[in-house]
């Protein structure tokens, strides 16, 4: 019976069938002995995050994805990048992250290559070798922006970019004097204020708040000599029709900037404004005098006394979430918002520099000598060295004089080292780069003004007529031991004050 089916089967069976039968059972074999003998696919790098990329002080850590599981300890020994970049790893699964130890330096590009990794299996002594991969990335260029002081620069906001072609660029036109600015964190724009010559009048100083672009942009490696929005294009932010702007402060974020405002028909009604994003400007209904927006980009901390600084949600009567009784300024936060460098005036002459950290922890790390004073402060991009402006009172006893100078002081242990003296002036302006690999200072010549018409020229913040300023920049190399430390800073052509990296 059965044998008769089976001749039955033979006799209608078409040839096709025959050859898919065959062929199915040829794969049966094939797939047998794969699964047998395991995975024979050469691992290779899927995806790298920085490839092709231009990157900043903010990208602290890239990713390198796998086909297959990697042997860590090969791939952490063959990874080669050029020029070097201390950092650790760590992994999951087939992903490895790589976390920088210190920012990469602006102005550079890189390679990474990685071969001779091989990936991990179970049993055998040596898995199979990496398909070989190579990847390029750069960081942003190395640019700054100031205040010119002379001829056609004069009041204007200039551009130089020191990775490109260090010429000055003015970003504004001739007839706005700049008075007060803070770039954007991209550095693709500049908020700035500044004063109309035109609308100017004797004893008036009414300035209005724009934005100007600077040519740069976050670009990727193919396009970086194409700037996405040509520079100097310049957009009224904010009018002084109805109120007086001081001063101003933009979040790290770029979203939100909050101004001083004064009414000009009633003093009375002053306090800071917010503008955020797309939308118009609106009154916090708030009091106090110096202020910062917090490193969440949603808090303001203002200074309400001279000793009493409280911290507020950016909106209109928000209650305070957080009082820091006894300090008068706050100076400067890490860039991970972790700490900030607040400043309290005591009652013997003298200043006192704390380190207050998100946990509300309080250290004294610097108390000036009497009638000593702490001008700026800025944290380098670990947040282990404060850079800061100085002053001791002078050995000439005839006269009082403050001797300013630049020191770099240890977070941790509160050491102090003095790196640079400057010149016996108060109107200094410091600016650390990015990266942390150099600061920027100016050095101007100014003149008391005395009473009549104001001229609109570009002035110190304390109101003093800046006759001529140099531009110098103090490469920071320090040793990680107790070596002396020997910086040399180096004047740099341009005639300009407040200089300020681009992010």
């Amino acid at each position: 019976m059965i044998n008769s089916k089976i001749q039955q089967f033979k006799k209608h069976s078409l040839p096709l069938d025959r050859l898919s039968i065959l062929l199915m059972g040829i794969l049966t074999v094939l797939i047998g002995f794969l699964m047998l003998s395991g995975d024979h696919t050469t691992p290779r790098v899927r995806e790298f995050s920085w490839n092709k990329q231009q990157i900043s002080a903010e990208d602290q850590a890239f990713t390198m994805m796998f086909s297959r599981p990697m042997n860590p300890e090969s791939v952490e020994q063959n990874l080669r990048m050029d020029p070097p970049l201390a950092g650790k790893f760590s992994w999951a699964g087939r992903r490895m992250v790589y976390t920088l130890l210190q920012p990469a330096p602006y102005g550079t590009p890189f390679s990474l290559q990685l071969q001779g990794a091989t990936d991990r299996l179970y049993g055998e002594e040596k898995g199979r070798e990496i398909q070989p991969f190579t990847g390029y990335f750069r960081t942003r260029d190395r640019a700054f922006v100031y205040i010119g002081v002379q001829g056609e620069e004069e009041g204007r906001l200039m551009f130089v970019n020191l990775s490109q072609d260090p010429q000055p660029l003015a970003l504004t036109p001739p007839e706005l004097v700049v008075t007060e600015f803070e770039p954007y964190p991209q550095g693709d724009r500049v908020l700035f204020s500044a004063v109309a010559k035109s609308e100017s009048t004797a004893g008036n100083f009414d300035p209005q708040l724009y934005t100007v672009t600077t040519g740069l942009s976050p670009k990727t490696w193919e396009n970086q000599d194409k700037s996405s929005q040509a520079a100097a294009e310049v957009e009224l932010i904010l009018d002084n029709k109805k109120y007086r702007n001081l001063k101003f402060d933009l979040s790290p974020n770029g979203q939100t900037i909050v101004v001083q405002r004064v009414n000009k028909s009633d003093t009375l009604d002053a306090g800071p404004w917010i503008i955020e994003s797309g939308k118009s400007a609106k009154s916090l209904k708030l009091e106090g005098g110096d202020f910062l927006i917090g490193p969440d980009s949603e808090s303001l901390i203002i200074a309400q006394g001279p000793d009493l600084t409280t911290i507020l949600p950016l909106e209109p009567e928000a209650e305070p979430l957080e009082f820091l009784p006894k300090y008068g300024q706050i100076l400067a936060f890490a860039d991970d918002g972790s700490a900030a460098a607040m400043l309290k005036f005591n009652s013997d002459g003298t200043r006192s520099l704390f380190i207050v950290n998100n946990a509300g922890e309080e250290r004294e790390i610097y108390r000036s000598p009497a009638f000593g004073n702490i001008l700026s402060a800025e944290f380098d991009p670990t947040g282990k060295i404060l850079y800061c402006l100085l002053t001791e009172l002078s050995d000439n006893t005839e006269e009082y004089q403050e001797q300013p100078y630049i020191a770099a002081i240890d977070v941790n242990s509160g050491e102090i080292t003095p790196l640079v003296i400057l010149p016996n002036q108060q109107e200094i302006n410091l600016s650390l780069s990015p990266d942390g690999l150099a600061l920027l200072f100016d050095q101007t010549v100014t003149q008391i003004t005395g009473g009549g018409a104001i001229e609109l020229m570009p002035r110190t913040p304390g109101g003093d007529t800046i006759t001529t300023s140099r531009l110098w920049i103090l490469p920071l190399d320090l040793p990680d031991d107790n070596s002396p430390i020997e910086l040399q800073p180096e004047e740099l052509p341009f005639f300009g004050y407040d200089p300020y990296w681009l992010p």
